[in-house]
C-alpha cells in the first residue's frame, strides 16, 4: 500500500484516494520568464517519477500542472527586452518544454495558463469578500484577511505571531494587517489589466493556483504538490484561500521536493540553488555537458524530499553509476516483459516506491538485477531490469547511444573514434603494442574508454 508524506500532517500517510481508483493531483508550475534551472528541473522530474508510479500502480491520474503567464517579474523582464508580455511568455513555455522532453518528463495531462482563468479569479474574490474573508482597499486592491482565517499556518505549522515575528512583509497602509496578502492588484501604468469589480487590474499570484485547480480538479483533491520553497507563502495562502470560499478540505496530500543546494565557492555557504541568489544554473547549460539522462538519474538517485547536492562530481558519479546500467544490457536482445510483481526484485522495488517513492532504494534494485545480469547473461533479467527502470523513465535507449554519447566530446568524433580504433587493431596485429597502446592512451585523454572483447573492442564515453 502507498504511503505518501504529507507536508500537512507532518507524517508518512496511507494513500487513500477521494474516488476509489483514481487521483487528481496539481503541481505548481513555473513562472516563464526566463530558462528553467535545475531547481525547477527537480520538480519536472519528481512528479513525473510520481506520475509515473501512480498509473503504474493501477490509478487512473489526472496530472495538472500549471504554467504562471502573468507576474511582476514577467512584466519587468519583458519591459527589459522591449517586447510583447505573450512573445516573452511564448518563448520561455516553448524553451520549458524542450528542457522538459530531454530530461524524460512526460506532458502533464493538462497545463493551465494563468491568463485564461481571470473570470474565475474574479469569481472567487468577490466570494471571498461576501464571506468576509477579504477586503477591497481605498488604492484599488483587494486583500485577504489572514485574521478570518482559523487555520491559518497550519501547512507551515506556524502560529500568526511566529509568522509575524519571523518573516520579512512589505509594509503596506493599506493592509489591515501586515500578513494579509494580495488578492487582486489595480491597475499600473503600461500594465495588462483586466476588468474587474475593484477596477481595471491584475490578480495576485496565490489566487491563480486556487482557480485552476479547483476548475479542473474540483473545490476537493488527492495531492498538491511544489517545491519546499512554496509551502509557505504559496501554498499556506492558496489553502486559506480555497477553504475560505468553499467552506471544505481543499487538498488532502501535500507534497513537497527539496532544494537543490550549491555550495557557494566565494565563502563556503552551502545555498539552495536559486534565480535570487545568482547561483543557478539552467538545465541548457548542465546538458551541454551532461547527457539529459544522466541528469535525470542523478536527480531520481536522492529521495525526493531531501536536499540534493549538485557539483560536477556527483553528476559525473551519476554519469558513471547508470553507464554501469546501460553495460549490463549491452548486446543483448531484450524483450519487453509484464512485470510479475511477486518476483523477489519487482516486490522490492514496490515496496521501496510505495513507501514514499524511495526511489534510492528502487534504484538499488536495478543495480541488483544488473549485477545478476553480468553474472548470467539472463535475458529475463535484463527484461526485468528494463522495465522497472522505464517506470522511472531510465534505461530505454539502446545502450551504445548512451554509452557513446550523442554529441561530440572533447572534440572527437565518432568516425574519429572507430578510425583510431582500427588503426589500434591494426597494430595489435602488426605486434605494434606500444602504438596501439599509444591510441589507447590517446583516446583515454579525450574521454573515450575501450573494452576488448572476444567479438572485438567496444568503446563508451567516460
Amino acid at each position: 500500500m502507498l504511503k505518501i508524506y504529507n507536508t500537512l500532517a507532518r507524517e508518512k500517510q496511507l494513500f487513500v484516494p477521494i474516488v476509489a481508483g483514481k487521483v487528481s493531483m496539481y503541481v505548481c508550475g513555473m513562472t516563464v520568464y526566463d530558462y528553467c534551472h535545475l531547481g525547477h528541473g527537480r520538480v519536472m522530474v519528481v512528479f513525473d517519477m510520481v506520475n509515473r508510479w501512480l498509473r503504474a500502480s493501477g490509478f487512473d491520474v489526472t496530472y495538472v500542472r500549471n504554467i504562471t503567464d502573468i507576474d511582476d517579474k514577467i512584466i519587468k523582464r519583458a519591459n527589459e527586452n522591449n517586447e510583447t508580455i505573450g512573445e516573452l511568455t511564448a518563448r520561455f513555455i516553448t524553451a520549458m518544454d524542450e528542457d522538459a522532453a530531454k530530461l524524460g518528463v512526460m506532458r502533464p495531462d493538462i497545463e493551465p495558463r494563468a491568463t485564461d482563468y481571470i473570470g474565475g479569479m474574479v469569481s472567487m474574490i468577490v466570494a471571498l469578500i461576501a464571506n468576509g474573508n477579504a477586503y477591497a482597499a481605498d488604492n484599488g486592491d483587494v486583500f485577504y484577511s489572514v485574521n478570518s482565517f482559523a487555520n491559518y499556518g497550519k501547512l507551515s505549522g506556524k502560529s500568526l505571531e511566529d509568522l509575524r515575528a519571523g518573516e520579512r512583509v512589505e509594509i503596506d497602509a493599506f493592509k489591515r494587517d501586515p500578513m494579509d496578502f494580495v488578492l487582486w492588484k489595480s491597475a499600473k501604468p503600461n500594465e495588462p489589466s483586466w476588468d474587474s469589480p475593484w477596477g481595471k487590474g491584475r490578480p495576485g499570484w496565490h489566487i491563480e493556483c486556487s482557480v485552476m485547480g479547483e476548475h479542473h480538479l474540483g473545490k476537493h483533491f488527492d495531492i498538491h504538490g511544489g517545491g519546499q520553497d512554496l509551502q509557505f507563502p504559496h501554498h499556506e495562502n492558496e489553502i486559506a484561500q480555497s477553504e475560505a470560499a468553499h467552506h471544505c478540505t481543499f487538498v488532502n496530500y501535500w507534497m513537497h521536493n527539496g532544494f537543490i543546494r550549491v555550495v557557494n565557492e566565494k565563502d563556503g555557504l552551502d545555498e539552495k540553488m536559486s534565480k535570487s541568489l545568482g547561483n543557478f544554473f539552467t538545465i541548457r547549460d548542465v546538458l551541454k555537458k551532461y547527457d539529459a539522462e544522466t541528469v535525470r538519474f542523478f536527480i531520481l538517485r536522492a529521495q525526493y524530499r531531501s536536499p540534493l547536492n549538485y557539483s560536477s562530481v556527483h553528476l559525473d558519479d551519476a554519469k558513471a553509476a547508470l553507464s554501469r546500467l546501460y553495460t549490463s544490457l549491452r548486446g543483448l536482445d531484450v524483450a519487453d516483459i509484464e512485470i510479475d510483481w511477486h518476483q523477489p526484485a519487482a516486490a522490492t522495488f514496490k515496496t521501496a516506491m510505495d513507501d514514499d517513492f524511495n526511489t534510492p532504494e528502487a534504484i538499488a534494485v536495478l543495480f541488483d538485477l544488473a549485477n545478476q545480469v553480468n553474472k548470467a547473461g539472463s535475458l529475463k533479467e535484463a527484461g526485468l531490469l528494463k522495465k522497472l527502470a522505464s517506470i522511472l523513465g531510465l534505461l530505454q535507449r539502446n545502450p551504445e547511444s548512451y554509452l557513446q554519447g550523442e554529441v561530440e566530446v572533447g572534440g572527437i568524433s565518432q568516425e574519429l573514434i572507430w578510425m583510431l580504433i582500427n588503426q589500434r587493431l591494426d597494430a595489435k596485429k602488426n605486434k605494434d603494442f606500444a602504438l596501439a597502446d599509444s591510441i589507447r592512451k590517446e583516446l583515454l585523454e579525450a574521454g573515450i574508454v575501450l573494452e576488448d572483447h572476444s567479438s572485438g573492442t567496444s568503446w563508451r564515453r567516460v
